[in-house]
């Protein structure tokens, strides 16, 4: 494996001044050497090729420059040769014969289910369609359970280690689109899209989840160079054909838990009202006045509709 060799290189403007004075320099000797006109002067013939020289060995190093923008970094080939990388910004000189190959350090983000298409240009070299990303498509995949969901992340990643990137996979960013796509499959096979005992779920434990799926992420992009900053899925549904049944499913199970909250408070309301009956002796009952009391305390506090209360004119005990 490649691992990235830090580059120092020299600023670019003392080189810079040198090249633009071997230029001048060169085309001064051509013509000098190009004025000997005798015998006695022949030795300024010289100057020809002495200035041709100078002036091809200023061009070549000409091409040793280069400007550096912040978060960016050029990676050194000397014929296909590893170097070294450039992290330093700024006007900068290296080896003209070095192949300098640009690549951006700054943070990115992804979003699964994209594609990119390439830039086209026409016979004559014009661009006639920049480089674009489409929208996030999310994927469709089986939970734990077996049930169809459609699920897409958005992945924050930046390049740190140049060299594992260029040299060491062919294309890093394809690279890390297939892997981030993976990673979220497997992810999301593992575990249910929801669960209720407490159990990690897909949509209950939302940051277990994303911090799960950026370690996994990173540890397939480990040997591309990449380093993901973070990564949470941004899209999670039952997919189209179960969606119906899925929302029947989640309606009733919401029912009954309201149900059974509404169950345990009129329970408790009338443990209340009997313990202050008796404890306030406001009227003496028995077991099976008791019993109709608790029943229709909870028909009133249990009914999901206005009950019609039937007041007795007749004796104490009807």
């Amino acid at each position: 494996m490649v691992k990235e060799i830090a580059y120092q290189p020299s600023n670019g403007w003392l080189p810079l001044f040198l090249c633009i004075a071997g230029l001048v320099g060169g085309c001064v000797l051509v013509l000098w050497g190009a004025r000997a006109g005798s015998a006695e002067v022949a030795w300024m013939g010289a100057g020809v090729p002495g200035g041709i020289l100078l002036f091809l060995a200023s061009l070549i190093c000409l091409f040793g420059l280069m400007a550096v923008q912040p978060n960016q970094a050029r990676v050194l080939l000397l014929f296909g040769e590893y170097k070294g990388s450039v992290k330093t910004s700024g006007f900068l000189w290296v080896n003209p014969f070095y192949s300098k190959k640009k690549i951006s350090l700054r943070i990115r983000n992804f979003e699964t289910g994209s594609t990119i298409t390439e830039e086209r240009k026409d016979s004559a070299g014009k661009v006639i369609q920049g480089r674009s990303r489409s929208a996030g498509r999310p994927s469709k995949v089986n939970d734990r359970d077996g049930n169809p969901v459609d699920i897409s992340a958005v992945v924050v990643w930046r390049v740190v280690e140049t060299a594992e990137a260029l040299l060491e996979v062919d294309d890093y960013e394809d690279y890390m689109a297939i892997q981030s796509e993976s990673a979220l499959r497997v992810l999301a096979s593992r575990h249910p899209y929801d669960s209720e005992d407490h159990e990690v779920s897909l949509r209950g434990n939302t940051e277990a989840i994303s911090e799960q799926l950026r370690a996994d992420i990173q540890e397939r992009l480990d040997k591309a160079g990449v380093e993901v900053v973070e990564a949470r899925i941004s899209h999670l549904a039952y997919a189209q054909e179960i969606a119906a049944a899925m929302l029947q499913r989640q309606q009733a199970q919401a029912v009954v838990a309201a149900r059974a909250r509404i169950v345990e408070g009129a329970v408790g309301m009338v443990q209340m009202a009997l313990a202050h009956l008796e404890r306030d002796q406001i009227v003496d009952l028995d077991a099976e006045r008791r019993a109709a009391m608790v029943s229709n305390l909870l028909v009133v506090l249990c009914s999901d509709r206005h009950t019609q209360p039937v007041i007795n004119t007749g004796s104490l005990c009807q």
